[in-house]
């Protein structure tokens, strides 16, 4: 759902979208993953900011990691079938680019709650700077389709590489911002 800045959206509106996000969700993991850039934010695209919390509730702004290094965003769930699939190829990537890129991980809020997302980021070792969607405004910034959607954005703050699914080949998306 797209708003314009005088209106923001019903807590009604919200809640049919991350239902939709939830129900697309599971179809996708069902059915073949979309391949790179055919939905979300358009590559090319100025990667634009959102105010999300750290896992401890604190107000933090996506835009303060643009321009200094490459940025590798995942919008995830503990719940997705598509994102655990994902997950070795990620912890691969942010141990081979460690330093190189900023690894920064959005999770929604659909079924979730901050302290059920520490807990996953603790257990599985997940890397970079995780954050919780809890209005939405990093998922409605980057129109994300679902959960395991990956956005690269370059050290010019543009983005280069979207993709969705489980099997993304994240180290040839990362070199796209290299």
């Amino acid at each position: 759902m797209k708003t314009n800045c005088d209106r923001r959206p019903k807590m009604e509106d919200r809640r049919v979208r991350r239902v939709w996000l939830s129900a697309l969700c599971l179809v996708l993991a069902v059915v073949a993953p979309l391949r790179a850039q055919e939905s979300g934010i358009p590559v090319g695209s100025a990667a634009p900011g959102a105010k999300l919390e750290s896992l401890d509730g604190k107000a933090a702004e996506l835009s303060q990691y643009f321009g200094k290094l490459p940025v590798v965003m995942e919008f995830w769930a503990t719940w997705c079938p598509n994102c655990k699939e994902l997950e070795p190829a990620m912890l691969a990537a942010q141990k081979k680019f460690a330093g190189k890129v900023q690894f920064v991980g959005v999770a929604v809020s659909v079924n979730e709650s901050p302290e059920l997302v520490r807990r996953y980021v603790e257990k599985h070792g997940l890397a970079g700077m995780q954050f919780y969607d809890r209005k939405g405004t990093a998922i409605d910034a980057y129109d994300v389709p679902a959960t395991s959607f990956v956005v690269v954005i370059n050290k010019a703050g543009k983005v280069v590489y979207t993709g969705l699914g489980g099997s993304q080949d994240l180290e040839a998306a990362i070199r796209k911002a290299l």
